[in-house]
């Protein structure tokens, strides 16, 4: 094998295992961004995600921070935004 030929074989040999590293990073980030849970307590008026006892659809809360009111928020963030993983009675 000559030796330009081996310098293109590793070059291509590393490019493919960095686009790899590069791919299943972005998978992973992904992954992370998808998981979700319901933090109540603090959805603003007209942008909570889903019913309640009071309306049948996302976007029909009436006023900030309703105990009832739930967004989906990343995991683990919720009650370090101020709100609760369990609806408290209004």
């Amino acid at each position: 094998m000559k030796r330009e030929d081996a310098k293109k074989l590793i070059s291509t040999a590393v490019a493919g295992l960095l686009a790899a590293g590069v791919l299943t990073q972005t998978a992973s980030a992904a992954d992370d961004k998808g998981k979700q849970e319901k933090c109540f307590g603090v959805a603003q008026a007209g942008k909570n995600d889903c019913a309640t006892s009071k309306h049948s659809c996302a976007g029909m809360a009436t006023s900030n921070n309703s105990p009832e009111e739930f967004k989906n928020v990343p995991v683990g963030t919720c009650e370090k935004i101020g709100g609760s993983l369990k609806p408290k009675a209004s």
